[in-house]
């Protein structure tokens, strides 16, 4: 990675100012400054790069219904919505940048920086603004002197392209904080992306406020249009690819460690999507008791079983969140295979409570039911199953509620109010995961000895349709005998 240069991007109360001075040269750079010469010749002899005759992304009809969804909720309010800014990972390197699920959601953009801004407009409504980077500067040598210059970073739309792009008018972001500082009426921001647009609102904003809008935006999210429809089965898809390239290369994960699994499937999520849409869970062994184990650095042994909860997110950033609990060596023993067949029941009965005018937690309750059935009659926990259950009992083994909505964010509209969301009843269009799952910790003295290390997770992406429900990952195995035999035609 070359290191001549310094990052300098505007981020405060000088934005103009800072983006016209010359650019910072890193401290200790191999080159002591720059010529007039130099800066001369670097300003000339480039072609014209504006893209023309764009078409408008696939999602722009969508996200402009959302922002008339959102002008019609706050009416004669400005809005501010934010996009967010790199973070840095250590020094002047940043990890890879993701936008705010908000701004994505209501502008298909994805680009750091950005802010959009809905304006009450004189005769009702608003007029939505998209502020942004315009092109690298070339008179000044940003694009080549600055860390985030294009010649470092690669090329960014121009304002005018990004018109095109987002059906959005946009104006330079870099003007945008000293204006807000001057405006008037009130106004709500979506909080914890941009220190500095929050600065420029602080006497204008209250915490309240902004929650409300969060909130909104949040419950907005929970029934889905047919794009975000079609990006989740695109992801799922893909899921569905990764989780048989891991089936493919399990002898290699056991002569290594679940990291391989992790890389495998990263591959995947990277070659067809934008990335995975969260950390990838690739645990073997005992680690599949640990809900969220990420580090996978553990070992990989016939014998054993690998739950692997993992999901491609696509370039629109929308994920998919897949598990399957599988043998290494391709056979459930007598042990696992009665584990799985009780969490595979618990998830028919589950996924069969997905419909429309159900509760949310109907599916819940019904999956909860059949574990807690399982236990009793193991003699794991003494019954009857509605003391079990009317007391929670089960969650020893349980740990975890049996789903949650799905979208852009894995665990999806989290800011919704209770009453919308697990309070709330089911409409054709939302999509959830169910996921039940049994772990028997190696500690556990209250089970038998040959149960302790087990954990089993079985996890599906269901959206609820006018008629019931659809599987969207119904392409992975999910029954026992057809998990091996699956495997088996992979292996060769």
């Amino acid at each position: 990675m070359s290191d001549e240069l310094n990052p300098a991007v505007p981020d405060d109360a000088d934005e103009a100012a800072e983006a016209a001075a010359p650019i910072k040269q890193r401290k200790n750079g191999l080159y002591p400054g720059v010529s007039d010469e130099l800066a001369e010749n670097m300003r000339s002899g480039w072609a014209d790069t504006e893209l023309r005759d764009l078409a408008p992304i696939p999602q722009a009809a969508d996200t402009a219904r959302r922002r008339a969804a959102l002008s019609a909720r706050f009416p004669g309010e400005r809005m501010v919505i934010p996009a967010g800014h790199l973070k840095t990972r250590s020094n002047d390197t940043e990890y890879a940048f993701r936008a705010a699920t908000e701004y994505a959601y209501l502008t298909g953009d994805q680009t750091e920086d950005g802010v959009l801004v809905l304006e009450p407009a004189t005769g009702g409504g608003h007029d939505a603004t998209v502020y942004l980077l315009p092109r690298s500067d070339r008179a000044n040598g940003e694009f080549w002197l600055s860390g985030q210059g294009e010649l470092w970073v690669g090329r960014r739309h121009s304002l005018t392209e990004s018109e095109a792009l987002y059906g959005i008018p946009a104006s330079d972001v870099r003007e945008l904080a000293g204006a807000l500082r001057e405006a008037t009426g009130p106004v709500r921001v979506v909080r914890g992306h941009d220190a500095a647009i929050e600065a420029a609102l602080t006497d204008k904003v209250t915490a309240e406020h902004d929650e409300e809008l969060r909130g909104f935006l949040s419950e907005a999210r929970l029934v889905k249009d047919d794009f975000e429809i079609g990006e989740l089965q695109k992801a799922v898809d893909s899921t569905v690819r990764g989780f048989e390239d891991v089936v493919k290369v399990l002898d290699k994960a056991e002569a290594t460690s679940e990291r391989y699994i992790e890389g495998t499937f990263f591959l995947r999520a990277r070659v067809e999507g934008n990335d995975i849409g969260y950390g990838s869970i690739c645990a073997s062994g005992a680690h599949a008791c640990t809900l969220h184990w990420v580090r996978n650095d553990g070992p990989v042994r016939s014998g054993d079983l690998l739950l692997l909860d993992a999901g491609v997110e696509t370039h629109s950033l929308y994920t998919a969140d897949v598990t399957r609990t599988l043998p290494v060596d391709g056979t459930y023993t007598d042990l696992q295979r009665k584990i799985y067949d009780a969490v595979y029941e618990a998830q028919e009965a589950g996924i069969a409570a997905v419909k429309p005018g159900a509760k949310f937690r109907d599916f819940h309750d019904a999956a909860q039911r059949v574990l807690a059935e399982k236990l009793v009659e193991w003699g794991l926990v003494e019954g009857p199953v509605e003391r079990v259950l009317e007391l929670g009992l089960q969650r020893r083994w349980t740990l975890h509620g049996t789903g949650h909505m799905l979208g852009m964010d894995v665990h999806d509209c989290a800011v919704a109010r209770t009453e919308a969301y697990v309070d709330g009843t089911l409409e054709p269009g939302m999509v959830l995961t169910v996921e039940p799952g049994l772990y028997f910790q190696a500690d556990d003295l209250t089970v038998p000895e040959e149960y302790r290390g087990t954990g089993v997770r079985i996890e599906d992406d269901i959206l609820v349709t006018a008629e019931g429900n659809r599987n969207l990952s119904a392409g992975l195995p999910r029954r026992s005998d057809e998990v091996e035999a699956w495997m088996a035609s992979l292996r060769g």
